[in-house]
């Protein structure tokens, strides 16, 4: 038991340093394409802030920990978790390789509840609290859109009301602006995705009987943040890429709304103890305020590539994770 406890944590370690560097681009991509920041600093920048942010709070790793099925009344836990695990790191490393803002909480949702159905059947998923935690995945970029299209609109019309329309000095002001708004994304984006590690971590410590609680020890939180803090420092230059050029073009004053609108959305999900998609919301307030700013400069064949992969990531993963929790079975048997 101890001998698969350390794998799991190694697992669970490997996916948080992958999240770490597969959406340090949704921080700090708006920073790079305004030249705010240069690329070095703003990973080394995240990577602090994604530490400082993934061992402030525990909620939603409990709700990862607990919310899909309850890890202390089912069967095979250990190859229940392996199988998700691997199934998350793999998606993550496709989508990374293609470039694709996926989602890793999508992916780490989907694969727990394929492999909890393959080796404990349909009876043991919580559907009350998988259908929670999915309500918030579908409608958080959705508010995010919203809430990004507001406070631009805002901020628009209040440097229209200022007069002080000069673009030159407000690309200026506003990228000082996105220094901070860069690092309180930052600080969110380790709050809330490192958790999902350490769910998963709490999740098989109760599987294999070395806790009765969903409480997350401190060791979880300093290796789960260190993971991604590491994984962060290294970068994720291709989807970075992604989010600042092929979206649409970024300027200072809509780089710093996103940020902020994301934090604020980001910070309120975590407070609730709830998972969700930074990746999507990200992109959502990047489209939102972009679409204040320039409609047509959109890039809309990249929304929907971004929004088609959304979509079957839930799907796919909950399939692979089926066929690899069977496949373990299979061997470990």
């Amino acid at each position: 038991m101890l001998t698969t406890l350390i794998i799991i944590v190694i697992l669970a370690l490997l996916f948080d340093f992958i999240n770490g560097f597969h959406d340090t681009a949704n921080a700090i991509a708006t920073s790079i394409s305004t030249r705010a920041l240069s690329p070095r600093i703003a990973v080394f920048f995240a990577a602090i802030l994604n530490f400082v942010g993934a061992v402030f709070s525990s909620e939603v790793a409990k709700t990862v920990g607990g919310k899909v099925a309850n890890p202390a009344t089912i069967p095979h836990g250990m190859e229940i978790v392996v199988a998700a695990l691997i199934t998350a790191i793999i998606w993550n490393l496709i989508t990374w390789y293609y470039g694709i803002p996926s989602s890793s909480s999508h992916t780490l949702i989907g694969a727990l509840a394929g492999s909890v159905i393959a080796g404990a059947g349909t009876k043991a998923l919580n559907w009350g609290g998988l259908k929670e935690i999915i309500t918030i995945l579908i409608l958080s970029p959705i508010v995010a859109f919203a809430t990004g299209f507001i406070i631009m609109w805002i901020i628009r019309r209040i440097i229209i009301i200022s007069g002080n329309t000069s673009r030159s000095k407000l690309n200026r002001t506003f990228k000082v602006f996105q220094v901070f708004s860069a690092g309180l994304l930052s600080f969110s984006h380790g709050g809330n995705d490192a958790q999902k590690a350490m769910g998963i971590i709490v999740f098989a410590l109760v599987a294999l009987g070395y806790k009765t609680t969903l409480d997350v020890p401190l060791w979880v939180k300093v290796c789960a943040a260190t993971a991604m803090g590491l994984g962060t420092s290294i970068g994720g230059w291709r989807i970075i890429k992604t989010m600042s050029k092929n979206l649409l073009k970024i300027e200072p004053i809509n780089g710093f709304a996103s940020d902020l609108n994301s934090s604020i959305v980001i910070q309120t999900s975590t407070a609730l103890g709830m998972p969700l998609s930074t990746t999507h919301v990200i992109s959502s307030s990047i489209i939102g305020t972009g679409t204040v700013m320039r409609f047509h400069d959109v890039k809309w064949s990249t929304v929907t590539r971004m929004v088609m992969t959304w979509i079957i990531t839930i799907p796919i993963s909950m399939v692979l994770a089926y066929l690899i929790y069977k496949i373990i079975f299979v061997f470990s048997s």
